[in-house]
């Protein structure tokens, strides 16, 4: 669309470039192919084996919908008054996300309890819904998970400050879609993806100097607070940077949490101590919880190895403390918070790695900077792409084979696609450490002065 003022007044017209519509089909079509295959995937592959595993073990399958346990336990609370967190509610949970009640007798039942291990506020984001049946929340829900995402694209961008094309940005959006980590976010109905989508928000409200609205949505995140800790401590290390600007973010996201808590605690007196005691028996019947650290290098060494990094990442965002949001520094910092999030919490899931797409995207616009420096980075480069890009390969790979092979023996290989999984958090933190100069334009000791 052209705008033109002219001394007849503002007259416009629409004006496509040359075959634009034809370069836009084909920009899209290789990424258009990765999501296709990933979703083929799982519709082929993965969930028939699963599906197989479960019959022949006789391990109970329900909705399997993480959503479920936080629904059913809201709809107990505010409809009768029943404590969520109770055993009561948990054997009620069971039988509607696995079918029926675990049985500690059956060696193949799942070790995870779907106990409501949340904070108790999460119950006020849910109400809406508790006199809803489930199947049509779970719809709804899947649809706001969708355009949730979709979202946080566009919102992680501004918060960037990278602008791309609107091709580029769809591009974005399919393979985002099309991943693993969303995909199974997606199935399992995971608030994951929501929570990304709020810090998104979040990020996106600061980039615009809205800290009020940005530290509600913060606060909101916090649903899941095992993946806002970090993010949190290191925008409370910014404020100080510049305390009599940004104190209004710190104030919105302190009062909005006040909100919360004390709401939580009306709703349900002593909530926080059932939600610690509901989160040590996760670690416990969870076998208590591993990082990607730990798989790599042991439990002991994985703790230890884990302190260094939050500490050097903390140490990091407090040089570039004063950097103000929208800076190389800034969205460093962010970058590098994330990336050791995924680092060091003791959760494995795939979908919580969508919490890495400001950490792909960053790295995706240095790459070219990136692949001029030393022989190391250049191969860290390498590795991480291979990381990133290896379960679109490997699902398309899949798929191709179910056009020659029977589904049970392609579905032997299911774990193809997944063999990236531990590398991927590992390889893009260890780019954006070594590679920081590039990504901030400036030496550490500089960021200091």
């Amino acid at each position: 669309m052209i705008l033109a003022v002219t001394p007849g007044g503002l007259n416009w017209k629409l004006r496509m470039p040359r075959l634009s519509l034809h370069r836009f089909g084909v920009r899209l079509l290789l990424p258009m192919l990765a999501a296709a295959s990933m979703w083929l995937y799982f519709q082929r592959v993965l969930i028939p084996h699963q599906r197989t595993d479960s019959q022949v073990r006789e391990v109970p399958r329900g909705s399997l919908s993480d959503l479920y346990p936080r629904w059913l336990g809201a709809r107990e609370l505010l409809l009768h008054g029943h404590d969520p967190y109770g055993d009561d509610v948990t054997r009620e949970i069971q039988a509607g996300y696995y079918g029926r009640v675990l049985d500690a007798t059956r060696p193949n039942d799942p070790k995870d309890q779907q106990a409501f291990a949340y904070p108790i506020y999460v119950v006020f984001f849910l109400a809406p819904t508790v006199g809803l049946p489930f199947p049509i929340v779970q719809r709804v829900f899947l649809i706001l998970l969708v355009i949730a995402t979709m979202a946080s694209i566009s919102m992680w961008l501004q918060a960037l400050e990278w602008r791309i094309s609107a091709s580029a940005t769809v591009m974005w959006i399919v393979l985002t879609l099309g991943s693993f980590p969303t995909i199974q976010g997606l199935k399992l109905q995971q608030l994951t993806l929501l929570v990304a989508a709020l810090l998104a928000a979040s990020l996106n409200a600061i980039s615009h100097r809205r800290f009020v609205l940005a530290g509600i949505l913060l606060s909101c995140a916090t649903i899941k607070p095992q993946l806002l800790l970090l993010p949190v401590i290191w925008l409370c290390i910014w404020v100080t940077g510049d305390w009599h600007d940004r104190r209004r973010l710190f104030c919105s996201f302190g009062i909005s949490m006040s909100v919360l808590v004390v709401g939580g605690e009306l709703l349900l007196s002593g909530w926080i101590q059932e939600f610690r005691a509901a989160c040590a028996a996760y670690y416990l019947y969870t076998g208590g919880g591993k990082s990607v650290l730990d798989i790599f290098l042991t439990p002991l060494w994985g703790r230890v190895v884990a302190a260094v990094l939050i500490g050097t990442s903390l140490i990091v965002v407090w040089r570039h403390r004063r950097a103000a949001e929208g800076s190389p520094s800034f969205q460093y910092s962010l970058a590098l918070v994330m990336a050791t999030t995924l680092m060091v919490i003791p959760m494995l899931a795939p979908y919580n790695q969508v919490l890495l797409v400001p950490v792909a995207m960053l790295i995706a616009r240095k790459i070219r900077d990136l692949r001029k420096r030393n022989p190391p980075t250049r191969f860290l480069t390498a590795t991480a792409a291979l990381s990133v890009f290896w379960p679109w390969f490997g699902a398309a790979g899949l798929v191709a084979a179910m056009l020659f092979l029977p589904g049970p023996v392609v579905q032997r290989a299911w774990a193809v696609p997944v063999g990236t999984t531990l590398s991927t958090p590992v390889t893009l933190f260890a780019l954006l450490f070594i590679g920081r100069s590039v990504f901030t334009n400036e030496d550490l000791k500089s960021a200091c002065d």
